[in-house]
């Protein structure tokens, strides 16, 4: 489950809410969708942020175990692979279970990007640039997408205004079909002048977007660019959880499982362009699980920049609207808090195969910033066999 998200800064609806408080809301919303795990047959959370200061600090996985009300016999540990954190802390928890230490583990992210902008607390080591291990345009995630243009020109503008105008129109209509809201918590907020309100959905939606007024937005990354807004995630503030049990707690505990973990991999890129790092994950992905970019039925990508998935499609042969892609909308709809979507691309792809019998396998992956990709392959715990009719 999830936390709506919303948009960062002032007038976000999560300006006077506390990081740590939007885990809370994950972990209690997971536990009582599953009232027949016991709290304390949990054998460990882990909770990634990008920016581990303030209310994203003190061990996260820990302290927002005991805000929750786990027991204190509960551990916890915080995880940081910048926009890959949730992902990695699902695979760190499999990976766990599978070689058989742990039963049942919670895994998730946070990002309050409002309260801390990436970056923000960093300070990279001068010999980055000084000895040119990394181009200082690579700290800038923006740049790192116009270069993706550069290197591939056919990857155009109007490409990816397309992609991004889709993206808005997609999460509308799963909005307007009811499918995102079964897997949101719905979070008590304080805005400005302390009026209490109710997030229920996410903020920074925008369906009415078209392509005359994509092509009316500057391009803040580079003079006469191609990226802008429209076809970028906005900053966004938000949570997600997730809970993995391995075979045989999944027996005991009479649990229904949405999707298995087949196999997951990570990779490193040119951090100037770190866009197209889920394309070397994901082959090491396909290669361990024995499978092949055809087999995928369903696939969950991160939206961080239209063009840093246009960029994947292309290089797999997938047309750039291929319904199998982001069914739902992706992140330029309903925002990117760094180190939190990682699972959220996992909620869709797990509700998507309650749908979707005739689905085998699915795929989310996702770029990471300073150069890598995460890509993980689900099997459908529903597939029939059968072929969509």
């Amino acid at each position: 489950m999830r936390t709506p998200f919303g948009r960062a800064g002032e007038k976000g609806m999560y300006w006077n809410t506390r990081a740590d408080d939007l885990v809370v809301k994950t972990i209690i919303g997971v536990m009582e969708r599953n009232p027949g795990v016991p709290s304390e047959r949990v054998d460990d959370v882990a909770i990634a942020a990008t920016s581990q200061t303030g209310d994203q600090g003190l061990t996260l996985g820990r302290s927002a175990a005991i805000l929750a009300g786990l027991p204190m016999t509960v551990p916890g540990f915080a995880i940081d692979r910048m926009c890959a954190g949730a992902m990695t802390s699902v695979t760190t928890m499999a990976g766990s279970i599978g070689i058989g230490m742990y039963d049942i583990a919670l895994a998730g992210g946070v990002e309050h990007m409002g309260r801390h902008p990436i970056g923000a607390n960093a300070d990279p080591n001068p010999r980055f640039v000084s000895e040119r291990m990394v181009d200082p345009g690579a700290l800038n995630m923006g740049v790192t997408a116009e270069r993706i243009h550069d290197r591939f020109p056919h990857l155009t503008k109007e490409r990816t205004d397309t992609f991004g105008m889709l993206s808005q129109q997609k999460a509308q209509a799963a909005y307007d079909a009811g499918k995102i809201q079964p897997d949101l918590v719905s979070v008590a907020t304080k805005d400005v002048n302390g009026a209490w309100g109710l997030a229920a959905e996410d903020e920074g939606r925008r369906p009415e977007t078209t392509m005359a007024g994509l092509a009316t937005l500057k391009t803040p990354f580079r003079p006469h660019g191609r990226v802008t807004a429209g076809t970028a995630s906005p900053l966004t503030d938000g949570a997600t959880m997730g809970l993995l049990a391995g075979g045989q707690a999944v027996k005991e505990l009479s649990l229904t499982p949405k999707m298995k973990l087949v196999s997951f991999a990570f990779a490193g890129v040119q951090p100037e362009i770190m866009g197209i790092g889920p394309i070397p994950s994901t082959e090491k992905a396909l290669k361990k699980a024995g499978l092949a970019i055809s087999d995928i039925g369903l696939f969950e990508l991160n939206e961080a920049f239209a063009v840093q998935v246009i960029s994947f499609l292309d290089h797999f042969g997938v047309a750039d609207d291929d319904p199998r892609v982001n069914q739902w909308g992706g992140a330029i709809a309903v925002g990117h808090p760094l180190a939190a979507s990682g699972v959220r691309l996992m909620i869709q792809l797990a509700a998507q195969f309650a749908e979707r019998p005739d689905v085998r396998y699915g795929l989310t992956a996702m770029c990471v910033g300073l150069g890598q990709g995460g890509s993980v392959i689900w099997e459908n715990p529903f597939f029939d066999g059968k072929k969509k009719k």
